[in-house]
């Protein structure tokens, strides 16, 4: 699971919805309110679901429907999305952070 703390939560995630949607995040994409990495090697491996919560913005990893969550795909996925919130978006929340492991949000297992 990540997390980011920010005043703003719902604004975050706006944001980064219209950056995919503009071309300003051309990594990730929108489907359906979940996001996946789209470089080729990546596409489609899990999915990131966002939470808004009163001063935070979750986002849990989801397993692809009849797949799996490997340790690389769960720490290029948390990576990748913290690199591109701090490449974008560093004004509009405070701290972010990556779980180690799978929390209870997180949906990896068949």
């Amino acid at each position: 699971m990540i997390s980011f703390d920010t005043p703003n939560p719902n604004g975050l995630l706006a944001s980064f919805k219209e950056a995919i949607r503009k071309g300003h995040v051309e990594t990730w994409s929108d489907v359906n309110g979940d996001f996946t990495h789209t470089p080729p090697q990546w596409k489609g491996k899990a999915w990131m679901r966002p939470t808004v919560y009163a001063n935070e913005l979750r986002f849990s990893i989801i397993r692809p429907q009849n797949g799996s969550i490997t340790s690389e795909i769960y720490a290029v996925y948390h990576g990748r999305f913290i690199e591109t919130m701090l490449a974008h978006f560093d004004k509009q929340f405070s701290t972010g952070a990556a779980t180690a492991l799978a929390s209870q949000s997180d949906r990896i297992a068949a």
